[in-house]
C-alpha cells in the first residue's frame, strides 16, 4: 500500500528540476549541483522581502540577535565579484573574509571547511556565472558580546577544525558519500544539533536535535533513537528528502520544506540514498 502511495505522489507532486550534474566535467554545471546540495539559495535570498536571488539580506533570528545574509552575486562592490578563488576558499575553509576579517559562524564554515577542493572551486565557478546584483549588505543586529568581531578568533579556536573531510577506509563508498553530504555540503548539524552558550555545536550530541533552532523553531533529532528516526525506514528518509513526505503521510513544513524544495529534492536518488544510509547507521543519542 505504501509503495502505491509513494508512486502516486511521485506522479502528482512536482519534483524540482535538477540542472546541475555532479558528474559533469563543466565546473559551472557541476558547481550548480554543489550549490543546490549546500543550500545556498535559501539563506542568501530574501525571498519574502522581494530580494534578487543570492543578493542577501535575509534575516536569521537567533538567541544572539539577528544575522543578515550577505550578497554573494558577482557584483564587484557589494558581492563577491572581486574575490579570487583563494579568497573564496579561505572563507569556506577558515572563516575569514576577503580582507582577512573573521566571519560570524551564522555562515556555516565549520561545516563547509570539510568540503573537497574541487567542490569549493566548482561552487565559486557557478556563483561567478550568476547575474550580479548591486544590493548593499545589511549589518547584523547582535547583542553584546556576540557582535564583537574581535572575539571571533577565540571562538574559531574552540569550534573550528579546518580541512577537508577524509573518507573512512573501513566504510563503503556510499556511507562516506552520505557522511560528506550530511556533515559538509548539507551542513545538517548546524540546525539539527544543540549549541552551547557560546553558540558552538555540542559535538557529543551532533544531529540529536535542537530545542532552540533558527527562528526559535524546535529542530528534530536525526539519529535513529526513540526520539529520532528509530521508526523510519531507509525509504522513509529518502521520501522525506525527495518530496518532504513523513512516514505518517504528513509533510514537512517551515524551514525544512524550504530545504526540500531548494536542496534535497534536487539531489540524485543515489545521493539521497547515501544520506539515508549514513543517518540510519548512527548511534542513538538521548
Amino acid at each position: 500500500m505504501r509503495a502505491a502511495v509513494l508512486l502516486l505522489l511521485g506522479l502528482l507532486t512536482p519534483v524540482a528540476a535538477r540542472a546541475g550534474d555532479p558528474a559533469s566535467p563543466d565546473p559551472v554545471r557541476r558547481g550548480e549541483y554543489v550549490f543546490d546540495a549546500a543550500g545556498c539559495l535559501g539563506c542568501h535570498t530574501n525571498e519574502k522581502g522581494g530580494g534578487a536571488p543570492l543578493a542577501g539580506g535575509r534575516p536569521l533570528k537567533t538567541p544572539f540577535g539577528t544575522f543578515y545574509s550577505p550578497n554573494i552575486t558577482p557584483d564587484p562592490v557589494h558581492g563577491i565579484g572581486r574575490w579570487t578563488d583563494a579568497d573564496f576558499a579561505r572563507a569556506l575553509r577558515s572563516g575569514h573574509g576577503r580582507e582577512g576579517e573573521p566571519l560570524f559562524p551564522a555562515f556555516p564554515y565549520t561545516s563547509y571547511t570539510r568540503m573537497s577542493d574541487r567542490d569549493v572551486a566548482d561552487l565559486k565557478a557557478y556563483l561567478s556565472s550568476r547575474p550580479a546584483s548591486p544590493a548593499a549588505n545589511r549589518p547584523h543586529d547582535l547583542s553584546a558580546p556576540f557582535g564583537w568581531r574581535f572575539l571571533l578568533p577565540v571562538w574559531q579556536t574552540l569550534y573550528l577544525e579546518e580541512g577537508p573531510l577524509k573518507d573512512d577506509p573501513a566504510r563503503p563508498a556510499e556511507w562516506n558519500r552520505g557522511r560528506y553530504l550530511v556533515e559538509a555540503l548539507g551542513h545538517c548539524g548546524e540546525c539539527h544539533s544543540p549549541r552551547g552558550w557560546m553558540g558552538g555545536v555540542d559535538s557529543a550530541r551532533a544531529l540529536a536535535g535542537n530545542p532552540q533552532g533558527p527562528e526559535g523553531d524546535k529542530v528534530p533529532n536525526l539519529r535513529p533513537g526513540p526520539k529520532g528516526l528509530a521508526d523510519w525506514s531507509q525509504g522513509d528518509v529518502e521520501a522525506a528528502l525527495e518530496m518532504g513526505m513523513l512516514p505518517d503521510g504528513d509533510f514537512v513544513g517551515g524551514s525544512m520544506a524550504e530545504v526540500v524544495r531548494n536542496s534535497t529534492s534536487k539531489l540524485t536518488p543515489a545521493d539521497r540514498r547515501a544520506i539515508a544510509v549514513y543517518l540510519k547507521s548512527l548511534p542513538s543519542v538521548p
